[in-house]
């Protein structure tokens, strides 16, 4: 039976699922979280004290690209038709994706991304994510059953990635436009970024989006008119074409989901962002009105 599916579901859709026992080879729920190492949380163990009953835990610094310096940068088909096959995900699999971030949603749409970025579109976030869950009164629980591992087959939209060439080279032909979901004090170049050996600034040309402005306080994505009022105030015209960027590609993908919510689908991530242009690009290549980067 086919299912239609939207790019976002609610708790209570997810809650009678779970009571139905409706999760497992047709419904997976995966807990994608991920934090900077100055947020002093490890996703893994707080995965292994409490999560939504009969979900499994998706890494992104597993699920990645490990021959690269950069973070978590996307891995090849195979790699992540492995990993997902390995999570009990086939291609007919829905698959649920959320974090237990303060902000209701933080690195799932990320993970919601490579799914469709490897040709799966069965693929919904948790709208306002474990934050939201808890708050409607559904349950953790710290039990776990691994899946039954099944065979994925990827196949890489490769339009969708971008390179440090593709987006330097864009600063002549402006053949897309760029939208950063970092913190405005990290796109101005006054407040620090997470990273080592990184000063804040951004790319020319871009314009900042923080990526929490899409969210309402109880974590949930705020309606599609306001999110189109809010590209439109930006500056960003949705009728072309789009690429997000932020830290290192992760909070860069809530630019991407509600430009999908107003029904442009096919925006584009630059997966090495900020941590790979500042390192790579020429001074004059970093905007910023702090220190920048020095010849």
């Amino acid at each position: 039976m086919a299912v239609n599916i939207q790019a976002l579901v609610r708790a209570k859709w997810l809650a009678d699922a779970v009571k139905a026992n409706k999760i497992g080879p047709s419904l997976r729920v995966l807990d994608t979280s991920w934090y900077l190492p100055k947020m002093k949380r490890n996703a893994k163990n707080e995965f292994k004290e409490g999560h939504i009953p009969g979900a499994s835990f998706f890494d992104i610094d597993e699920c990645c690209d490990k021959t690269s310096s950069l973070d978590h940068m996307l891995p090849t088909e195979r790699e992540f038709a492995d990993y997902v096959g390995n999570l009990g995900i086939g291609n007919k699999t829905h698959v649920i994706v959320y974090d237990a971030s303060d902000f209701g949603s933080f690195s799932a749409p990320r993970v919601w991304w490579m799914f469709r970025v490897f040709g799966h579109d069965l693929v919904s976030v948790l709208d306002g994510g474990l934050k939201n869950w808890v708050h409607e009164g559904n349950p953790v629980t710290a039990e776990y059953s691994k899946a039954e591992p099944t065979e994925f087959q990827a196949s890489l939209k490769q339009s969708w990635v971008k390179s440090y060439e593709d987006v330097l080279e864009n600063l002549d032909s402006k053949q897309f436009q760029v939208v950063d979901a970092r913190s405005s004090g990290r796109f101005r170049g006054i407040e620090p970024e997470p990273r080592e050996n990184v000063e804040p600034g951004h790319i020319p040309g871009s314009i900042n989006m923080p990526f929490y402005s899409f969210l309402g306080s109880s974590g949930e994505e705020l309606p599609t008119r306001q999110l189109a009022e809010m590209f439109r105030d930006a500056g960003v015209d949705l009728t072309r074409p789009l690429c997000a960027t932020c830290g290192s590609a992760v909070t860069a993908c809530h630019v991407v989901l509600a430009a999908h919510l107003c029904g442009h689908p096919g925006v584009s991530v630059y997966d090495g962002a900020w941590s790979e242009w500042f390192t790579r690009a020429t001074p004059e290549n970093v905007v910023s009105e702090g220190k920048g980067k020095l010849a």
